[in-house]
């Protein structure tokens, strides 16, 4: 049994941060889960301490989740383990690359650099920009900067009077000063999550919906199953991933009447879509690989 002193930051009790630790345990015999709320960084003495451990003493740190939902704050808190890692602690992924994918637009623009395929997208602070776009698009998925599973999205149908569509826009604004706004394209009733460790490519799940809900998030009741999806997906998935130089993620694609197009690559990677859509034992794999990728 390894001695390396590995911990898990994520969310105390929920299941995906506490199999994972329970993984990494029966590895090293060493387990701590680190709320990020409960952080403090002293930058004049060097430490960032957890309940009276210096994390800086670590010999790694797992990320399975930032926080409960996103926010500007969550990009405060990879700081704070971006100056561990300064420190020599090895982050996984690195602190630097997640800060890439917090923010949906610093998402789309490193994607959209890439040749990534994605649904067409305006952003925009001006309404009158917004209902340009509302009516070329028909219909437009109206996204927050800072949000995942879905949260705080919504449809606005353009097939409406001027003031009526403003007026929906503006409420949308209210929460979300810079507007992201997609096209909203027709699903197969699914979408795929590609799984990737280190790069490799290890297998798909797909969220299937079980609703009329537009979205097909597990939130909105949609259920996991296993996919298969063609060479030209998984090639797509490859490089959009390859964006970011992570150690395990998850790139969600859909399948449209025009090819693969990508939504988004995550920062932390969905286990429990892994184990129950693909029959991938996500947390017993990443432990390995943090382990073969820690020791000296």
């Amino acid at each position: 049994m390894s001695k390396l002193k590995i911990a898990v930051v994520g969310i105390p009790g929920k299941w995906s941060t506490e199999v994972f630790a329970d993984a990494l345990e029966s590895r090293t015999g060493f387990r701590l889960v680190i709320d990020m709320a409960e952080v403090c960084l002293d930058l004049s003495l060097g430490l960032l301490m957890y309940r009276g451990i210096n994390l800086c003493d670590l010999d790694g740190i797992v990320v399975k989740k930032i926080s409960a939902e996103y926010s500007p704050d969550t990009l405060n808190r990879l700081e704070m383990l971006r100056f561990v890692e300064a420190r020599g602690v090895r982050v996984f992924s690195s602190a630097t690359s997640m800060l890439g994918l917090i923010n949906r637009l610093s998402c789309t623009v490193t994607l959209r650099q890439h040749g990534i395929p994605m649904p067409d997208t305006v952003v925009t602070e001006d309404i009158d920009e917004a209902m340009a776009a509302a009516r070329e698009f028909s219909a437009v998925v109206c996204k927050p900067l800072f949000s995942t599973k879905a949260r705080g999205m919504c449809i606005i149908n353009a097939q409406q009077e001027d003031v009526a569509l403003a007026a929906e826009l503006q409420e949308f604004q209210l929460a979300n000063p810079v507007m992201y706004l997609q096209r909203k394209i027709e699903l197969p009733g699914r979408d795929l999550g590609l799984v990737f460790l280190g790069g490799k490519y290890l297998g798909s799940y797909a969220r299937v919906s079980q609703s009329d809900s537009w979205n097909t998030t597990i939130n909105s009741g949609g259920r996991y199953a296993l996919a298969d999806p063609p060479a030209e997906t998984i090639e797509i998935a490859q490089r959009a991933q390859a964006a970011f130089n992570l150690d395990f993620t998850t790139v969600d694609v859909a399948e449209t009447d025009i090819g693969p197009v990508v939504f988004e690559v995550s920062a932390f990677g969905g286990f429990r879509g892994a184990l129950e859509g693909a029959g991938i034992d996500a947390a017993a794999l990443y432990s390995e690989y943090v382990l073969e990728n820690i020791r000296p």
